[in-house]
């Protein structure tokens, strides 16, 4: 290693040269990628001090060339995601319906890459609009890579992958205007929806609060499409798959999902890191659900229709496993952006069926992976890499990892005693009995119902998520310009239930409702199904939720370590937030840090909040944009608010009104079983929803 330059180099290098070390002490060296060793960091090769740069500069050249490579084409759609590693461990086996070693080896712990997902906006948009979110898990199993690449909805916009490319280009930015970004509201994307009526049960989920998720951590998952199961008799049974997180569902509520992509762009990113850097490992069952060609054949809808789902009243959910996120990502585009997830990553003992819609994903993904990571050996990367053995004989090919040994790369060959073979325990597709049918660009009939399963989602839920549902599609629908599309879409709803029609007509100020379109196949009534609920899957715990604690100088220190310690016990974070970063001096003198600033740390990001001050605070804060808006937004956002008495001025400020949910500060107790839920009788009396 060289000598420490003295005070005349460290002038020739410039100021930066007087603070950097050299590499010892435990630095390793900065090298080149070749591994040369670099001496100097700061400075370009020049002919003289204010001469020319010269070419011969290999550092210089290698270190701009790859800056200006960096980037690779972000995906399509999914681009903006969020990923963690994690293990699947199964709990029941399903040996008697296949022979993946993945789903018959109880007790086994899989690898996982888990990636979250919104769809529409590009990598650079933010984390809370309304938008399905992905959900795609990468298991490492002993028998090769096993994609399951789904949503947090269960169904889908359209029937054919044909329509793939017109769905995704309408609900992109607009091509002549480049706007809006993640966001449905405009006029393309209904456009495009009000003439697919296949696309109606999907978009009664968009504007469901599914799509506005308070955390990644509380959002299901499912598989979409069917699948098969194969035993080892070859005999097959369908499946469909499903992640429930095991802190329950949660949203937020619309306004506060809007105030967060302004707040927060990066929430539901910052929120599942934060949690897997505490050790709050976010938790899914995994559950299955089983049926039977004969099973199939009694559903009052085709199950291979990927706008439809099965109720579980109609076939439950069997649970057979959990997942585990518990590491978060080294590096965020050598894995998060480079994981490649494709439906046709399967093992032996699974298979596919005929959906239309997943036929064409086995297509699509393969060749998106292709495009985007630049090479047929993206499967090297090492995120994408199988953990088990693989040997094939395929070669060559931009950017290849390996050195293959020996002179046979084909097959059959006999030079080579050691080169692979195909094995009778490999992967073997389904032996499916061959349609009577011709062949054609044709629909199938049991295809032609679009409008019921919409009807059995709305009338499904609650009072509250219908109203919100209708507010949803009056806020999108506003936003389209052309009255002709507003009109087709709620003619549409008409034939979904003639009451939400009225309530989204009446929401736009439409004199009457317009004509409903002929539906293909008669509109039939179904059971509700209140697993379809999101309300009714919320859980009354405080489990891997944040609670906020406003705290000024004065505040006593007794009440806001009385309310720290309830929540805690209840399982929740709690983060104290002052008017200063550096925090406050307590009553008692003692200092109390603070985890945010007022101005920078809004009541929208915490799931309830307390405030505990002195009177001479609550009045000078009374006065304070920034504190009446963290009080009145947890008021509106129909969050639980405890405050002493010294707070009470803030909440007059703020407008508060008494209800069960507005608790004095010295009632921990009360506060944490009101902050398991959102206070919903408190809405009708906050705002008008349709």
């Amino acid at each position: 290693m060289a000598d420490k330059p003295d005070a005349a180099s460290d002038q020739k290098r410039g100021n930066a040269g007087e603070l950097h070390q050299q590499a010892g002490g435990g630095h390793p060296p900065l090298t080149t990628n070749q591994g040369i060793p670099i001496s100097d960091n700061q400075n370009s090769l020049r002919a003289t001090p204010r001469g020319p740069t010269l070419l011969e500069d290999f550092i210089l050249r290698e270190k701009i060339t790859h800056f200006d490579h960096e980037r690779i084409p972000e995906r399509i759609v999914h681009a903006r995601g969020s990923a963690a590693h994690g293990f699947f461990e199964l709990t029941a086996s399903l040996a008697q319906y296949t022979t993946a070693k993945v789903l018959t080896e109880v007790g086994k712990k899989t690898p996982v890459f888990c990636r979250f997902s919104t769809v529409a906006g590009g990598a650079g948009s933010v984390d809370t609009p309304r938008d399905v979110r992905g959900f795609a898990v990468k298991f490492y199993t002993v028998e090769g890579n096993w994609d399951i690449v789904g949503n947090n909805i269960p169904v889908f916009f359209i029937q054919d992958a044909l329509k793939f490319p017109d769905l995704i280009h309408s609900v992109k930015m607009e091509p002549d205007r480049g706007f809006p970004q993640a966001a449905s509201a405009h006029d393309t994307f209904w456009d495009f929806i009000s003439l697919m009526p296949e696309s109606m049960h999907t978009v009664m989920w968009a504007m469901s609060d599914r799509t506005i998720p308070r955390s990644l951590r509380m959002i299901e998952g499912f598989g979409v499409n069917t699948f098969r199961l194969l035993d080892a008799e070859g005999k097959s049974t369908f499946v469909k798959f499903h992640w429930r997180p095991k802190l329950g569902l949660q949203s937020t509520v619309w306004d506060e999902a809007v105030k967060l992509a302004g707040a927060d762009p990066d929430f539901h990113r910052r929120d599942l890191y934060e949690a897997i850097d505490a050790g709050d490992c976010p938790e899914w069952e995994f559950a299955v659900q089983l049926f039977s060609e004969e099973d199939a054949a009694k559903l009052p809808f085709d199950h291979l229709d990927p706008t439809k789902l099965i109720p579980e009243e109609l076939i439950p959910l069997k649970v057979i496993g959990r997942m585990v996120l518990d590491r978060n990502p080294d590096n965020f585009f050598a894995e998060t952006e480079q994981v490649a997830f494709c439906p046709s990553n399967i093992v032996p003992g699974i298979d596919f069926s005929n959906d239309p819609l997943l036929q064409g994903r086995l297509f699509s993904y393969l060749d998106t992976q292709l495009s985007r990571l630049g090479s047929p050996n993206f499967h090297q990367i090492p995120v994408n890499a199988p953990k088990c053995p693989f040997h094939n004989l395929q070669r060559d090919g931009h950017m290849q990892m390996g050195v293959p040994k020996g002179r046979v790369n084909y097959e059959p060959s006999s030079l080579q005693a050691d080169s692979p073979r195909e094995t009778a325990s490999g992967f073997k597709s389904f032996a499916q009995p061959a349609d009577d049918g011709k062949k054609g660009r044709i629909r199938a009939e049991s295809f032609a119902d679009h409008y019921s399963q919409a009807r059995l989602f709305y009338r499904s839920q609650s009072d509250i998520e219908q109203a919100h549902m209708a507010a949803a599609l009056v806020f999108e629908l506003s936003k389209v310009q052309t009255e002709a599309v507003r009109e087709r879409v709620v003619g549409h709803l008409v034939n979904i239930d003639p009451a939400l029609a009225k309530r989204v007509a009446d929401g736009m100020g439409m004199a009457q409702l317009p004509p409903a379109p002929a539906p293909a196949a008669p509109v039939t009534d179904m059971q509700p199904s209140p697993a379809l609920q999101l309300i009714g899957k919320m859980k009354p715990i405080l489990n891997g939720r944040v609670v906020g604690i406003l705290v000024d100088d004065g505040s006593d220190g007794a009440a806001v370590e009385s309310l720290r310690k309830a929540v805690e016990q209840a399982g929740a974070k709690v983060k104290i937030v002052a008017p200063k970063v550096g925090g406050a001096k307590l009553a008692d003198g003692k200092p109390l840090a603070a985890d945010g600033q007022l101005a920078g740390t809004p009541s929208i990001v915490f799931d309830a909040v307390a405030l505990v001050l002195s009177d001479e605070a609550g009045k000078r804060l009374a006065k304070e944009a920034a504190a009446v808006d963290w009080v009145r937004d947890a008021f509106g956002h129909l969050k639980a608010i405890a405050a002493d008495a010294g707070a009470q001025a803030v909440l007059h400020a703020a407008g508060v009104q008494a209800d069960p949910g507005v608790l004095q500060a010295g009632n921990a107790s009360g506060f944490v079983e009101a902050a398991k839920t959102r206070q919903w009788a408190r809405e009708p009396k906050l705002r008008k929803l349709p």
